[in-house]
């Protein structure tokens, strides 16, 4: 049986992802976590890259916080920032076809087992609650209108998650969670401005995994996003954002049939972009 492989934030970083690609078994699936590109120095490329191998039923890309803030600059929603590097996309001639595969990606994957999302799952969800809300905005971005929930998706309120939430606030809470999120109180608040360590969160906030009453923690869950945590490889909880674009390295770990221990599984990784603007 090929073995299936979660790999960490490419951020248009092409040249660590075609290495990466040499060192993984060409039979092998592979799960991408999101921020497909920005900051790197060949988003265009590596965005076709990664379009290819999942035509080619070789992979499937997950959608983080780069990659819609891609679709809203496309929109003409948001304007392009000093760091980013999505410019070559937007003037490249297979434009349309790119921005149409993107809107297509999802925005959690599982198995019934594992569940891979980009940032995090606020406490309140179960594995099935988590597909079920990702299905909410996969949809929605594929509908003919999705520009209009571009134009609402940006925004850090409301910050914690209800049943009866509906419309734009509700499709805005799920994806700050699950492309944004690093940290929130016990009972789901989530906080959007902290960037570094476990420890370093606000009074009263701890990270998104770390919540006691969390109703993911028996489930193998695979995440990105959380750059100043480097590798982090704990009980049913794997992160993989090793800092790829900051000139760290690009990481991809073995997807486990079953919820055993983070620390035994594959680890395969390569060089990042020493990015000229890191710290």
């Amino acid at each position: 049986m090929s073995k299936i492989y979660a790999v960490g934030d490419v951020q248009g970083c092409a040249p660590s992802l075609k290495a990466l690609l040499k060192k993984i078994p060409k039979k092998s699936k592979l799960i991408f976590l999101g921020d497909l590109v920005n900051r790197g120095p060949d988003s265009l490329g590596a965005l076709r890259q990664l379009k290819s191998l999942q035509e080619a039923g070789r992979a499937e890309c997950i959608l983080g916080n780069h990659d819609l803030h891609l679709l809203a600059i496309d929109a003409g929603l948001r304007k392009t920032k000093s760091l980013d590097t999505i410019e070559p996309i937007l003037t490249a001639p297979d434009r349309k076809e790119l921005i149409q595969w993107v809107r297509n990606r999802p925005l959690a994957l599982s198995n019934g087992n594992v569940l891979a999302v980009h940032a995090g799952v606020l406490p309140q969800w179960d594995l099935q609650q988590t597909i079920e809300c990702a299905q909410e905005v996969e949809k929605t971005l594929r509908r003919k209108s999705y520009k209009d929930f571009l134009a609402n998706m940006y925004g850090n309120t409301p910050n914690q998650w209800k049943n009866s939430l509906k419309g734009n606030e509700r499709l805005r809470v799920i994806t700050n969670a699950l492309t944004r999120m690093r940290f929130c109180t016990p009972t789901g608040h989530m906080e959007f401005d902290s960037k570094e360590g476990l420890e370093q969160g606000p009074k009263g906030y701890i990270p998104w995994f770390k919540v006691p009453t969390r109703k993911t923690k028996d489930t193998l869950t695979y995440f990105g996003h959380w750059s100043t945590l480097g590798l982090l490889r704990q009980h049913n909880v794997v992160g993989l954002d090793t800092g790829c674009v900051w000139g760290g390295k690009l990481s991809a770990i073995e997807i486990s049939s079953t919820n055993k221990d983070s620390k035994r599984l594959e680890l395969i990784q390569v060089s990042g972009y020493d990015h000229p603007l890191r710290m």
